[in-house]
C-alpha cells in the first residue's frame, strides 16, 4: 500500500517534489530567513549561505548542459539528470526567499514596493514555473537576476559604502561574472551557447536596465541600510553611557499595528520629536536626512518644512539611534522621510498633529 506513494523514478521523484515539498519548504524558507538567516545582511553566515546558493546553482546549470549535450554519459547522471532542474529551483527559491525578507525589512513602502512585489513574484513563479530551469535561455538570465540582487548588498558591506557608484559596480561586477560563465559554457557546449546568445544577451540587457531604473527611481530598498523602529515622542534624553528615554503616547496595541498615522496630542508651545533606529553594518558610517513635511490640503501635495542631517554609525543590532524635533508643528498630517544622502529613502513617519489643552498619558521606552 506505501509503494504506490513511493517515487518509482527520478522523473516522477521530481515531480513529487515540486508538488508538495517545494510548496512548504517555500513557506518554511521564508520564515527561517526572516527570523534568523535575514537578521543581517553583513553577518558571515547570511553570506556564507547566499554564496552557497549562487555556487550549487552554476554547477547545476553546468551539469545540466552537459548530460543534455551528451558530454556526460554516465549512466547515473542520467538517472539524476530530471532532478538537476531541482536542484536549481530549491537554490534560486532560497535566495529569491532571502532577498524577499531583506529587502522587505529594508522598503520604504511607499516607494520601493514595487521592487518587492517583483522579488515576491520571482519567488512564486520559482515554485510554478521551475521545469523551465533546464532551459539554458531561462538558466543564465535568472543566475544574473539573484547575482545582481546579491551584490547590490554585499559590496556595500565589503567596501563600507553606498551610493549609486557602488551601485553600478555591482552591476558591472555582475555582468563580468555572468560573461565568464558564459565563456566556460561556450568552451564546453559551444552549440547551445551559440544558439542561444542573442536571446541571452538582450534578455540581460534588459533586465541590467530595470534593475537601474528602478535604483535611480528609489524603487530598490537601499540595502544594506534599513530602518530597525521609528516614531513620535514628547521627549528624548540621552544620558553619559548613550542610553535614550524615549516619552511617547501610551496607545493600544492594536492601535501600534493598524493606525497608519497615529495622532500626536501637542500642547500648546510643545516641540514635536521624530526618532529613528538605523541598521548599518559594522565599520559603514553615513549620513542621513529626516525630511518635514505637512500635507497641504489646497493644493494636496506634500510640502518639505524643514531638513535635518546627522551621522549615523553601523554595527549595532537594533540600529543607530538619532531623532529631529520641530518647535512650530500646525495642526494636521505630517510625515518625516527618512532619507540617505544620495536620496533614497530608508522609511517614514506619519503622524497627525492635534491640538491638545491637557498633556497626554506618556510612557518611556528605550529603542
Amino acid at each position: 500500500m506505501v509503494r504506490r506513494y513511493i517515487p518509482k523514478s527520478t522523473q516522477e521523484l521530481a515531480d513529487w517534489y515540486m508538488r508538495y515539498i517545494s510548496p512548504l519548504s517555500l513557506v518554511a524558507g521564508f520564515i527561517l530567513d526572516t527570523l534568523f538567516l535575514a537578521k543581517r545582511v553583513d553577518l558571515f553566515l547570511t553570506n556564507a549561505i547566499l554564496f552557497f546558493y549562487l555556487l550549487i546553482s552554476a554547477i547545476a546549470i553546468l551539469l545540466i548542459n552537459l548530460i543534455q549535450t551528451g558530454r556526460i554519459r554516465n549512466a547515473f547522471a542520467i538517472t539524476m539528470l530530471p532532478l538537476l532542474p531541482v536542484v536549481v529551483q530549491f537554490a534560486f527559491g532560497g535566495l529569491f526567499s532571502a532577498y524577499l525578507s531583506l529587502y522587505s525589512r529594508s522598503a520604504g513602502v511607499a516607494t520601493a514596493w514595487i521592487f518587492v512585489i517583483v522579488v515576491a513574484v520571482l519567488v512564486l513563479a520559482n515554485e510554478r514555473f521551475s521545469h523551465f530551469y533546464s532551459r539554458f535561455s531561462v538558466q543564465i538570465p535568472i543566475y544574473f537576476t539573484v547575482l545582481f540582487s546579491f551584490l547590490i548588498f554585499f559590496l556595500p558591506v565589503v567596501f563600507d559604502q553606498i551610493g549609486p557608484w557602488v551601485f553600478l559596480f555591482s552591476g558591472v561586477v555582475s555582468i563580468l561574472v555572468v560573461v565568464g560563465f558564459w565563456r566556460v559554457l561556450a568552451k564546453l557546449v559551444p552549440e547551445v551557447a551559440r544558439e542561444n546568445r542573442r536571446v541571452i544577451t538582450a534578455t540581460i540587457g534588459w533586465i541590467f536596465l530595470v534593475f537601474n531604473l528602478l535604483y535611480f527611481t528609489g524603487a530598490i530598498p537601499p540595502l544594506p541600510l534599513s530602518l530597525k523602529s521609528a516614531g513620535t515622542a514628547h521627549a528624548i534624553s540621552r544620558d553619559a553611557t548613550y542610553t535614550y528615554r524615549i516619552m511617547v503616547e501610551q496607545v493600544p496595541w492594536y492601535d501600534k499595528l493598524f493606525d497608519f498615522s497615529p495622532e500626536f496630542h501637542r500642547a500648546p508651545r510643545e516641540p514635536v520629536y521624530v526618532w529613528s533606529a538605523i541598521f548599518a553594518p559594522s565599520c559603514l558610517n553615513t549620513r542621513v536626512l529626516h525630511e518635514w513635511q505637512r500635507y497641504d490640503a489646497t493644493s494636496r501635495s506634500w510640502v518639505t518644512e524643514t531638513a535635518v542631517w546627522f551621522a549615523i554609525a553601523g554595527g549595532r543590532d537594533g540600529g543607530y539611534r538619532g531623532y529631529s524635533q520641530k518647535q512650530t508643528v500646525e495642526p494636521g498630517k505630517w510625515r518625516v522621510n527618512v532619507l540617505t544622502q544620495y536620496g533614497q529613502i530608508i522609511g517614514r513617519v506619519h503622524f497627525t498633529v492635534v491640538d491638545a489643552k491637557n498633556p497626554p498619558q506618556l510612557i518611556e521606552i528605550t529603542p
